[in-house]
Order: C-alpha cells, then structure tokens, then sequence
C-alpha cells in the first residue's frame, strides 16, 4: 500500500486575557516582519509541557509577563488549520482572567498591547477563530454571571 501518512497535529494555545464586567481585553499586536496584526497570545505546545494548560501558562510569561492570573479556564473550543510547516495545527482556546488591567512585558514577539471592549477587540482581531473566540468568552461570561433559576416545586 502506498500513500503518504498523515504527519501529527501540532498543538496550540491561546489565552483570551479579560479583566471586569464588562470584559475588556488584552490584545497583542505583532511587529513588521509578522504582518503587524493583531491576536491574543498564543504559542505551540512543546514537548515539556504537562498539558495544554501548563503551555498557555508558559506562554503568558514568555509573551506578557503575566504570572498570576486570576483564574485560566478552557473555552472547549479548538480549531484546526493548514500550519506554515506544512503540519495540520490545532489550536485550544482559554479564558484568562486578570486581577486588574496591567501593563504586559511584551516579547519581541508583540510591539504593542492595547486594553479593548469587546466590540473593539473584535474589530482589530485579525483571524476569524480569534474573534469566534472571543465571542464565544463573553456568552461564557454572560451565562456565568445571569442568576440561576429556582427550582421548580
């Protein structure tokens, strides 16, 4: 039998950092040479790391400083893509709550940072999965804070 064997999915994450109610959001932009576009954090999942979680924890130090989130919470939600390598690359999504709206320490991987409400943040999001993401965190977020209803009797 012949055929070409599928190489492996390289694995990804993205954080979707927020602080408040209304959310506002942490968004990074990328510099020249990477299209000067704007995304959340993100980064693949090496071969050390424990889990998906454990990368986006190593991640949000490398690209932002950010050491002591409040609370990281998957978004169950991947997306899977055509990488640059040629491999299938998926990537997980997480909510990243902050304390308090903070000035990151960027990696030479971002140029700039910007503190945005939703709509804006949408707006300047260059993927489409980056702004689905983001949408799909605030229905999170809505559904989190609408008061539970009674039971019925």
């Amino acid at each position: 039998m012949t055929g070409r064997v599928p190489s492996p999915v390289q694995e990804c994450v993205e954080g979707y950092l927020f602080h408040g109610r209304p959310p506002r959001f942490l968004i990074l932009r990328r510099p020249p040479e990477r299209d000067r576009i704007w995304v959340p954090v993100s980064g693949k999942v090496e071969p050390s790391d424990r889990d998906f979680e454990s990368a986006l924890r190593r991640e949000l130090v490398e690209e932002t400083g950010v050491a002591d989130p409040t609370r990281v919470f998957p978004l169950d939600w991947e997306v899977e893509f055509d990488g640059p390598d040629g491999r299938r690359w998926r990537l997980h999504g997480f909510g990243v709550e902050l304390p308090r709206e903070a000035i990151p320490r960027l990696s030479r991987e971002h140029e700039d940072f910007a503190w945005l409400g939703v709509r804006e943040a949408v707006s300047r999001l260059h993927y489409p999965d980056n702004r689905e993401a983001i949408e799909r965190l605030v229905r999170f977020l809505e559904k989190e804070a609408a008061p539970s209803s009674p039971p019925n009797l």
